[in-house]
């Protein structure tokens, strides 16, 4: 697989995006009134960086929401033309793009990178085949296609790296975003394994996560731990990025689902789940890192030093206890003889949405959950730290009829 790339002066420096709906031509096509749409299809759903915002592609344009409080605070509605994919860079003038729908207005096989500041394209990407991803760092553009993963420099738009991997249909991948650490999780080669990059470590890991396909992954900002879940959808896994070792085990259900989302709160206490059931799992980590934060001691000089803290033989510093804890079966005592799922660790808090449409759950402040769904729906619920069950629906806005 090939790619070529055409740049425009460089990357502008980063500025926050505003609040506004625009009326500057965005490249060729023209743009109407936002009051004018009124049949607009919600395409993609993808959250910023820290989660504190999220992007929808829509069949004639694309907006941007914050999380708290709730608003659209950016928004370029097109008369015609459609985005499959709209990746922000934490809420800065930077997006990458590439068309979607039944009218896309930018072929699917190609990444636009947007500069609003500049109202034009700064850089663009072309392909053999439709792309799967795109992921951003503030130094790095990862282009995700089926089989392959493409690492560009944000600065000049230079390809760094190039990685192989097995059928990735559903454009699994996934970055660290501290500024000093720089991991990459993607699949591997084989089925149900996850390759994973310390790029400033220069150090490859492959861990073998499931005996099934992966559906969905995701990493601390940090990078040292890793969240799988297969398209079995019954289990997710904790890993250990640094040596692969399996820290946790939390059982989603019994029956086979499709996982939606996974995502691990800001201070690694919590993980929640979302799935093609109607509910929301929340799950309480033992895996978090106390006390200083690991990333302040990640770098290429002090590889090493973290290699033997982060070894199998010493995981005290990613494995804690919380303030809840997931419950068991009631005949958890009888593991030895009774199947495997009688001794596994069930979710911890629970939020119930429609069936019908898929959503995707992120953390928000003080324990609490956003979810979005693909029918133009934003939920805000509240769980209890200590007792768990039944998550509290604080807010529901309708901010698209899809």
């Amino acid at each position: 697989m090939t790619s070529s790339v055409s740049t425009s002066r460089g990357v502008h420096p980063p500025m926050r995006l505003g609040t506004h709906t625009s009326s500057i031509p965005f490249g060729k096509p023209q743009m109407e009134a936002a009051g004018d749409i009124d049949d607009t299809e919600l395409l993609t759903v993808s959250w910023n960086q820290d989660y504190q915002c999220f992007a929808v592609g829509t069949s004639r344009g694309f907006r941007i929401y914050s999380c708290e409080p709730f608003k659209e605070t950016f928004r370029r509605d097109l008369k015609s033309g459609g985005f499959g994919i709209v990746e922000m860079l934490f809420r800065c003038n930077i997006l990458a793009l590439v068309g979607g729908g039944e009218n896309p207005v930018y072929p699917p096989n190609k990444v636009m990178i947007w500069d609003d500041h500049q109202s034009r394209c700064i850089g663009e990407f072309s392909f053999r085949s439709d792309v799967r991803a795109v992921k951003l760092r503030r130094d790095q553009i990862v282009v995700v296609l089926e089989h392959k993963i493409y690492v560009y420099n944000l600065t000049d738009l230079k390809l760094l790296h190039q990685i192989e991997t097995v059928a990735n249909p559903r454009g699994l991948c996934c970055l660290s975003h501290r500024p000093n650490t720089s991991v990459l999780a993607c699949p591997g080669l084989h089925k149900g394994h996850v390759r994973v990059e310390h790029f400033g470590l220069r150090m490859t890991k492959f861990i073998s996560a499931h005996d099934s396909h992966l559906a969905c992954i995701t990493l601390t900002m940090d990078g040292l731990l890793l969240a799988t879940a297969s398209v079995k959808g019954t289990l997710i896994r904790i890993f250990n990025t640094m040596d692969g070792t399996r820290l946790q085990e939390v059982r989603r259900g019994v029956d086979k689902a499709e996982i939606y989302s996974i995502a691990l709160s800001p201070n690694v206490q919590w993980l929640a789940v979302s799935s093609d059931k109607g509910t929301v799992h929340i799950f309480s980590l033992r895996v978090r890192v106390d006390g200083e934060d690991p990333s302040n001691h990640y770098s290429s000089d002090q590889g090493s030093a973290i290699v033997h803290q982060n070894s199998s033989n010493s995981l005290d510093s990613l494995v804690s206890s919380n303030t809840g804890s997931n419950p068991g079966s009631s005949l958890s005592f009888m593991k030895v003889v009774l199947p495997k799922y009688f001794s596994s660790e069930w979710s911890f808090a629970q939020f119930h949405v429609p069936e019908i449409t898929r959503f995707f759950a992120a953390f928000g402040a003080q324990n609490t959950v956003v979810i979005v769904g693909m029918d133009g729906s934003f939920y805000r619920c509240s769980f209890d730290p200590v007792n768990g069950g039944e998550m509290l629906q604080q807010e529901y806005v309708r901010f698209l009829k899809a």
